[in-house]
């Protein structure tokens, strides 16, 4: 028997370390034993278990993995696997596949065409969002605040001082989170160019000096993100419409902001607009906000936000858009409406349409998306895909976790990417979250599904908050009670779905979240009560009972 001491990368939590112990344990004759605080694992191994077979086992978790004795194998200045990982984009399912194949030994080239790295997230897309909405948030509670003894102010906003601040933060997210990780890795670096494939083996890369440079690596990550769809709409194409880019990091404040699109970025935007001065319309083609959601979710953001005064017409086609003395006219069914700006928020599509995927043999689906499987593999051999340009939710923390797990797959791992409990956040106010399917879906799938939903008056910690707006929605199995759903409006839904999101993820019933213990006069306790209202009527119940 030998000892060995392995450095792990990846783990959150104790939980993590048990499942690290786990794998190497089930390894014949192997004895471990890994602590999440100091990140080792010190190893017992008889004589024919290879170092290699501890570090695979490892890998195949999701972890990284490697010999504390060895020379850094993580910042060697080559690749110790001899592999070598090509991506495409520079965002975080890009950065995410770099980091652990670099853990690993391989030799990593990050390709970029834009002038910044990071993609979306960072520079134009959560960060920049959320400062924004944060900073309309306060300006909100200045002027309408739900307490009799303060009394509301009109508050003096000065936009262009708020776009530096939150520039300014983007920046520095950028440098910490991204540029300090290309400066400390001497095994990855950056190749700025605009890369398509030649064949499944071969990436072209149009360098910004003119000149071409040819890459065969062993394996390709393609993570190219998406950017704004623009909808086919007579006379739009020709007008200065904005869209999210251009919208975070406007200096002033429209006088009547239009908005096409009734979903996540519209409604993000167009309230923190609208709570920041702005006369807000946002025209949805569909029946209701929030379409792919659980309808009781769109209607009642949309008496919440009329309430607040947006104007929003659902249901409604655009019939063209045109642009004249600073001014936007859109012809609609019954009206023309006039405002001095249009964003426009339909939808993202995938930055796939110039890298020759056909050459490659990488089949899409209509809408250009990259089409993977659970272990993020493309149609092509040794090309993977992760992230907003794939058929998989556009979501951040998505495209991470993919990048690693196609990382770990590259390298000869097995790590599937399982979305089925997946949580989903709108952080209009009150927020929109939801983990899990909706009745509807529960019963498409032939499932008996029941459901219970409790408003916000119902919760203590809104009636103390004089916040009640929204609602906790909780859909369950007839005849198990298994937990198969959440959906959540409420200030605080984003930080009450995790909770729900573990529920599901552990197969517990209804009656197991009913009798956890939850601290009173939280927000969570919501979810508590409202599984308590599958059998009692949480009316009658005294606080906080159990």
């Amino acid at each position: 028997m030998s000892t060995v001491q392995l450095r792990i990368t990846g783990m959150t939590c104790d939980h993590c370390a048990r499942t690290v112990e786990g794998a190497l344990k089930s390894l014949p004759q192997v004895k471990a034993r890994v602590s999440y605080q100091d990140a080792l694992a010190e190893v017992e191994a008889p004589g024919h278990i290879a170092t290699e077979q501890l570090l695979k086992a490892v890998q195949t978790k999701g972890y990284g993995a490697s010999l504390v004795e060895a020379a850094n194998p993580p910042t060697a200045a080559k690749g110790d696997s001899g592999l070598h990982v090509a991506i495409i984009g520079s965002g975080s399912a890009a950065f995410a596949c770099a980091i652990r194949a670099a853990e690993g030994g391989a030799r990593v080239t990050i390709i970029e065409a834009a002038e910044v790295i990071g993609g979306t997230c960072v520079n134009v897309g959560c960060v920049p969002s959320k400062i924004m909405i944060r900073s309309a948030h306060i300006a909100h509670l200045a002027r309408d605040n739900p307490f009799a003894g303060i009394a509301a102010a009109t508050p003096k906003i000065d936009r262009s001082k708020l776009v530096a601040q939150q520039q300014a933060r983007v920046e520095e997210l950028r440098q910490a989170k991204y540029q300090s990780i290309l400066d400390t890795n001497p095994n990855i670096n950056l190749l700025k160019g605009k890369a398509h494939f030649r064949d499944a083996r071969t990436l072209v890369i149009a360098r910004p000096e003119g000149t071409e440079k040819m890459l065969t690596p062993d394996r390709i990550l393609i993570a190219t993100g998406a950017t704004a769809a623009v909808p086919p709409i007579p006379g739009l194409k020709d007008t200065p419409y904005w869209t999210s880019t251009e919208a975070l990091v406007a200096e002033r404040i429209p006088g009547h902001l239009i908005i096409l699109g009734g979903s996540v970025v519209g409604l993000e935007i167009g309230q923190a607009f609208l709570r920041l001065g702005a006369r807000v319309t946002v025209i949805e083609l569909l029946p209701r906000l929030l379409p792919r959601d659980d309808e009781a979710i769109g209607e009642s953001l949309k008496t919440i936000l009329e309430q607040e005064g947006m104007r929003i017409l659902s249901g409604v086609q655009t019939r063209s858009v045109r642009h004249a003395r600073n001014n936007f006219d859109l012809e609609l069914e019954g009206e023309t409406l006039q405002g001095d700006v249009l964003l426009v928020a339909t939808g993202r599509r995938p930055n796939t349409a110039d890298l020759n995927l056909e050459a490659a043999g990488i089949k899409v689906e209509k809408n250009d998306a990259i089409i993977i499987d659970d272990h993020l593999r493309t149609s092509a051999e040794h090309v993977y895909a992760a992230g907003d340009c794939t058929n998989q939710p556009q979501f951040v923390y998505v495209a991470a976790v993919g990048g690693t797990r196609a990382a770990v797959n590259m390298m000869g791992g097995d790590a599937a990417l399982d979305l089925s409990t997946m949580p989903a956040v709108v952080f209009t106010d009150p927020q929109v979250a939801t983990v899990g399917l909706t009745e509807a879906q529960a019963k498409d799938q032939g499932l008996e599904a029941e459901s219970r939903t409790l408003s916000l008056d119902n919760v203590p910690r809104a009636l103390a908050n004089f916040d009640t707006r929204g609602f906790i929605k909780l859909v369950a199995e007839q005849d198990s009670g298994r937990l198969l759903g959440a959906q959540i409006v409420a200030p605080e839904a984003g930080e009450i779905i995790q909770t729900a999101a573990l529920a599901l993820r552990n197969r517990m019933t209804i009656a197991d979240l009913a009798d956890q213990l939850f601290p009173y006069l939280t927000m969570v306790e919501g979810l508590k009560l409202t599984a308590q209202t599958f059998t009692k009527d949480v009316k009658q119940l005294s606080c906080c009972a159990g």
